[in-house]
């Protein structure tokens, strides 16, 4: 096995376990998350529970499609995601230091995205 594939198996086991991770925590419902919502204009407990256990169940859907296959598309969300969660931290008020602590949730997948190669077309999104 190459260098790259394993760099590349390294990668998708950790975006995975990452992204299960906090979809089992989504899932659920861990209650500082659900407090998140009311920054938002959402303070509806019950609708807040609701999103987060469908935000949980994705990430988990993707964590499972990236272990099986790298798909780019999947990644780009990913790294998207990741790094909007991380910056949610300080927005909500914590510590800009748990921002920095979350590079690794989207630097992996987008290291991984551009392991597997930047498309380079539309159809390219979804292999």
């Amino acid at each position: 096995m190459s260098s790259n594939k394993k760099i590349e198996w390294i990668l998708r086991i950790a975006v995975a376990g990452e992204f299960i991770g906090h979809g089992v925590l989504a899932v659920q419902g861990k209650p500082a998350w659900i407090e998140w919502f009311s920054v938002f204009g959402i303070s509806d407990v019950a609708l807040a529970t609701q999103l987060l256990t469908l935000v949980g169940t994705l990430d988990i859907v993707l964590a499972i499609i990236v272990l099986l296959r790298p798909v780019r598309l999947a990644l780009l969300w990913m790294s998207i995601w990741g790094f909007w969660t991380a910056i949610l931290r300080p927005i909500v008020g914590e510590s800009g230091w748990d921002f920095i602590e979350r590079f690794a949730n989207w630097g992996a997948p987008l290291a991984l995205l551009f392991l597997v190669g930047w498309p380079k077309n539309v159809k390219e999104w979804l292999r």
